[in-house]
């Protein structure tokens, strides 16, 4: 195998502190073992820019560029234009010269481009290049729930969204030698919605960094309160997650606490916007915002929940619980594309009154809830390492199974 790679992604995919980082940085890390790789993407803040150093140690070139166009002017541009709003919110003329430059002076053999956003920064590639496109998740699909979910403006714009994004998405998978999503169902989904085929729409899932997530590795302890603790976590200025957050606090810990009314449930993650932070003056919420380590209070919670109404792919948040052996009480949604089963590996729960129930039952049954963990944590262990969700990235590509002696590296 000969050739480099260029990888384009709308947010910088180093360190892997949140969930779209978390598959984009173990991308770069799969796909710097096999060749040179030249990464070009964006920064949100001042934060992420300062990471370019480290993310170096990775990539034979760089552009990181700070995402600075305002949402309203995005959202104009959209409109006149006929763009996905999503695709003009992320749109740069330097990344546009930085991508046609490395395509010109360096000898890339596959183009790998990570979310919708990004594809249009591909240009009409040079014949023996491929265009490999991991949508992770069918976004289109999202905006269009968003869309029936609401009234006014705004659904109309999720609406029209959802419409607008297909059509590129289907226009992309078109283009492209071959379209990856987070799971198989979600590969499924966009099969039937593109009228492509398992060779051209295939589901690479995501994997959980098993020696980082670990009961038994080293991390700072959190003190756990006198009652039960249930916790969740995630990015709390993301609308999936602040819905969850809002209907379990103010639908189903009301519930749990007249059977334990000791119970604490605590929303950990950074950026919690005003309606999550305003749960925090409920009885029995605890709000943190940003924690240097997520895995003492994943350590310390008597059970993890994912009360997720509207959810794409594969949800990191539960594979990392399921692998610090925490029970986990999840949604339909929150569970979809988890190889995992109901009962076995983990609770499913459909609404705040089953989830109630199903977390009393777990606090009561400490032996079962005991057991739960242990088996989700030999689930993950089975079958969602890195390295074997990540196996036949060689062969997507450069099109042959020539890399399977790289897989052993």
């Amino acid at each position: 195998m000969t050739g480099e790679i260029l990888f384009l992604c709308h947010r910088i995919p180093f360190p892997p502190d949140r969930g779209d980082k978390i598959r984009s940085y173990h991308l770069l890390e799969r796909m710097a073992q096999i060749a040179p790789v030249h990464v070009g993407c964006f920064a949100d803040d001042a934060r992420d820019m300062g990471f370019a150093p480290d993310m170096a140690k990775l990539t034979a070139s760089h552009c990181v560029l700070m995402r600075d166009r305002p949402r309203v002017i995005a959202g104009l541009k959209g409109l006149a234009t006929g763009q996905p709003l999503l695709v003009s919110l992320f749109d740069h003329p330097d990344l546009h010269r930085w991508v046609a430059q490395t395509l010109a002076e360096r000898p890339i053999a596959a183009v790998v481009t990570y979310s919708a956003q990004m594809a249009h920064f591909v240009p009409v590639l040079p014949e023996g290049v491929r265009f490999v496109m991991d949508f992770v998740d069918f976004d289109s699909a999202k905006y269009a729930a968003y869309g029936a979910q609401g009234s006014g403006p705004m659904a109309w714009i999720n609406r029209r969204e959802g419409r607008v994004l297909l059509d590129f998405e289907r226009k992309v998978a078109q283009r492209a030698n071959l379209c990856a999503f987070v799971s198989e169902a979600e590969a499924t989904l966009f099969r039937q919605a593109s009228g492509l085929g398992p060779d051209r729409i295939v589901g690479i899932d995501n994997g959980v960094a098993l020696d980082y997530f670990d009961p038994a590795a080293d991390f700072p302890p959190v003190e756990h309160p006198d009652g039960p603790l249930l916790v969740f976590t995630g990015q709390m200025d993301y609308r999936p997650n602040v819905e969850a957050v809002e209907s379990f606090a103010r639908e189903t810990l009301p519930v749990i606490r007249t059977r334990r009314p000791d119970a604490v449930f605590a929303i950990v993650g950074r950026h919690p916007v005003k309606p999550v932070r305003a749960l925090a003056e409920l009885p029995g919420v605890i709000v943190t915002g940003a924690v240097p380590d997520v895995r003492g209070w994943l350590a310390a919670a008597d059970v993890v929940v994912a009360p997720l109404r509207i959810a794409r792919g594969i949800q990191n948040k539960v594979l990392e619980a399921m692998a610090m052996a925490r029970p986990v009480v999840a949604s339909p949604q929150a569970a979809e594309g988890i190889d995992a089963r109901d009962g076995d590996h983990l609770l499913i729960a459909a609404d705040p009154a089953q989830e109630a129930e199903a977390v009393v039952a777990l606090l009561d049954d400490r032996d079962r809830a005991g057991r739960l963990g242990q088996a989700a944590r030999a689930r993950m262990e089975e079958r969602y390492r890195w390295s074997a969700t990540l196996a036949g990235l060689p062969a997507m590509l450069f099109g042959s199974p020539s890399g399977a002696e790289v897989r052993a590296a």
